[in-house]
């Protein structure tokens, strides 16, 4: 749901295509420089390489291909019966996978009229969320408006968000806010919102939940020209979950929301400096794939999984010594 909103706002735009709850035991043995072990999992995550599934069968795919923690479903979780439940959670267990997160259900960023909707049915997928073990939830930050100004944006934002983390905080999940680098996303708009880890943290503090934290991904991190010593500046509480991602072979200020690249398919990014300071900081989480990736859209499932499968397991090497 939350995907395919991002994808109906760039249409709409001038931009055109512009928690692991049971970490694995073979975890150990990743080490970063400073000799930290690598405590985050490779999640997959179908719906952001274009694959679709059942829990069971995503749970299959992650097996067949070696992913140690896999997306969760809300709302397939909240129509599970206790024994699909018990089959799923026994199967994960068996073979070491952990859960990523799950994505919002519903859309809190525009009308208040969808918002109070959506926090109507809310408690519904939290209670399956919690039921199943998954903690970790998480959004992204649309980074312009047309017609309110930042000022009356971070309200909004601070609002509607603290109620979310609020219902989640009572079922035991993380949520995570993830900002939107690339300059033609945030200037596509009249009034530019949140696009940096900076003033995420600004929003952060705003909404005053402490289970409220990033969610960092490589293209935007490099979208927003930060460094390693941003990361650094937080922790493994302040991190809910974190995206993979290559950049396209463009300039940095030509680089679209929607266009992006396999990890270490470019090179534009440096993804090893990257994934080692999540293993300095401690981080503990879902390392998804999101590339955004035409072709790896067009192809079946099972190709689409090895590509995004071995192009991930390429970056991690650089940091699994």
């Amino acid at each position: 749901m939350e995907l395919e909103e991002r994808r109906s706002f760039l249409k709409k735009s001038a931009l055109g295509i512009a928690g692991a709850t049971m970490l694995p035991s073979f975890y150990t043995g990743a080490f970063a420089a400073n000799g930290a072990t690598r405590k985050y999992s490779l999640c997959l995550d179908t719906g952001s390489v274009g694959v679709s599934g059942s829990m069971e069968e995503i749970l299959d795919y992650a097996i067949k291909y070696g992913f140690e923690s896999i997306g969760a479903s809300a709302q397939q979780l909240a129509e599970m019966s206790e024994k699909q439940l018990k089959a799923l959670l026994k199967k994960m267990k068996k073979n070491n996978i952990s859960w990523g997160t799950s994505g919002l259900t519903f859309n809190f960023r525009n009308d208040l009229e969808a918002h109070k909707a959506g926090m109507k049915d809310f408690t519904k997928y939290t209670a399956a969320l919690e039921k199943a073990g998954v903690t970790r939830m998480s959004t992204w930050i649309l980074p312009a408006h047309d017609s309110l100004t930042y000022t009356q944006n971070l309200k909004l934002h601070a609002d509607r968000v603290r109620e979310i983390a609020t219902v989640l905080g009572d079922h035991g999940i993380r949520f995570g806010l993830e900002y939107v680098g690339p300059k033609t996303f945030w200037t596509s708009k009249r009034y530019p919102f949140v696009h940096s880890m900076a003033e995420t943290g600004d929003l952060i503090a705003a909404i005053g939940k402490d289970n409220v934290g990033y969610v960092l991904d490589s293209y935007h991190w490099f979208c927003a020209e930060e460094s390693v010593e941003d990361i650094l500046k937080l922790s493994n509480k302040d991190v809910v979950s974190c995206d993979l991602n290559d950049a396209p072979d463009v300039p940095l200020y030509e680089q679209k929301d929607l266009v992006r690249a396999l990890p270490m398919s470019t090179g534009k990014i440096d993804v090893k400096a990257y994934l080692d300071a999540l293993i300095k900081i401690g981080f503990d989480g879902p390392v998804r794939c999101e590339p955004f990736d035409k072709k790896l859209n067009a192809m079946e499932n099972e190709p689409a999984l090895e590509t995004t499968f071995k192009s991930m397991k390429k970056a991690f090497d650089l940091v699994d010594k």
